[in-house]
């Protein structure tokens, strides 16, 4: 089986996304926003199975870890209550996507983490999705503020409710921020990057896992710059007296290979403990055209994943665990959704 840990619900409903504006202009206003608009499942089987299901068919991928779109998480607009509300119904809506696909996508949530607000929301959110939905895990943003960093760092004790919750649930987080609020940042090609790579080394400086050592994070887009980095990282732990990144930080930490050519698969499968690595796409998501050197989609991971295979990068064993080994074990709730589905 082939698990896909990286998926977001891109191509959502036009209605759901309309609702969204008019919600943000009602904040804005001082007014009340429009009730929810009624969506039917002919809507969600219509954005679905034209793009995300019929892509995974295509691409031979049999699951996917579904959340809301990141880039429209946006906790820095509006405030706690606007945040809350949008979470729920993206939620909400994620859920109805997994009922209508039992087996094909398992539901991953959205955290109402609105700037300088505590995290009692974001818990009590969670323990929704995972205890009423049958949720996996959650999307933490590690900078709700939307670029401005005003948040303390992950390892500070202000983010352990949350981290408290999800290891009394069992469920991991992918760190994954929403989108830039500031033009220095582009989205998915700075600010992404420039957050999983921040969040790393956050890890490094702290002592969290000391803590929660049955915390278990995921850092998307192939763990950004780490990979290439990785002397850097081990030289910096020296230096600031920590331990080794590989007994410390990655004992609870996952990269998934949303890497968008060869070569940088290949680097991340050198680098980093097979064992560490999940599969995951993000399609469709921040790179949706064909590389004209490949005639392929820079988002169809797989076959990154396979030529490395092919070329002695990873035993059958090792493939095996990328594919899906490593997210059931990371997501151990996985494995109970499949087989409710009968997969």
């Amino acid at each position: 089986m082939i698990i896909d840990c990286h998926g977001h619900y891109t191509t959502a409903p036009a209605a759901h996304t309309a609702w969204r504006e008019q919600q943000v202009a009602a904040w804005e206003a001082g007014t009340t926003p429009p009730p929810y608009p009624a969506i039917s499942d002919d809507e969600i089987r219509e954005t679905i199975e034209g793009s995300q299901l019929r892509l995974m068919d295509e691409r031979g991928i049999d699951v996917t870890l579904f959340s809301p779109r990141a880039s429209a998480m946006a906790p820095h607009v509006g405030d706690a209550a606007v945040s809350l509300e949008w979470s729920r119904r993206s939620n909400d809506l994620v859920h109805r996507v997994a009922t209508l696909y039992p087996g094909r996508f398992v539901p991953v949530a959205q955290l109402p983490q609105s700037p300088g607000a505590d995290l009692t929301a974001s818990v009590a959110e969670l323990r929704r999705c995972v205890e009423e939905l049958g949720f996996v895990g959650c999307n933490l943003n590690p900078d709700p503020s939307g670029g401005s960093w005003s948040s303390p760092p992950l390892t500070d004790r202000s983010w352990y409710p949350v981290y408290e919750a999800m290891v009394e649930l069992d469920v991991p987080a992918m760190v994954h921020v929403s989108a830039s609020a500031t033009p220095v940042f582009h989205a998915t090609g700075a600010y992404y990057i420039n957050a999983d790579t921040t969040a790393f080394m956050q890890l490094v400086q702290g002592d969290l896992f000391g803590d929660l050592p049955d915390l278990r994070l995921v850092i998307p887009h192939g763990g950004g710059a780490v990979p290439y980095h990785w002397g850097r990282y081990r030289g910096l732990a020296d230096m600031l007296g920590r331990p080794p990144v590989e007994t410390t930080v990655m004992t609870n930490v996952f990269f998934d290979t949303c890497v968008y050519h060869q070569p940088g698969i290949d680097l991340l499968l050198d680098v980093v403990d097979t064992r560490n690595v999940l599969f995951g796409s993000e399609m469709v998501g921040a790179v949706r055209g064909i590389d004209p050197r490949t005639g392929h989609h820079f988002d169809d991971t797989r076959r990154y994943v396979e030529a490395a295979a092919a070329r002695g990068a990873l035993s059958g064993e090792a493939r095996a665990a990328v594919f899906e080994g490593n997210v059931r074990r990371v997501y151990p709730r996985l494995g109970p959704a499949l087989a409710a589905a009968g997969r």
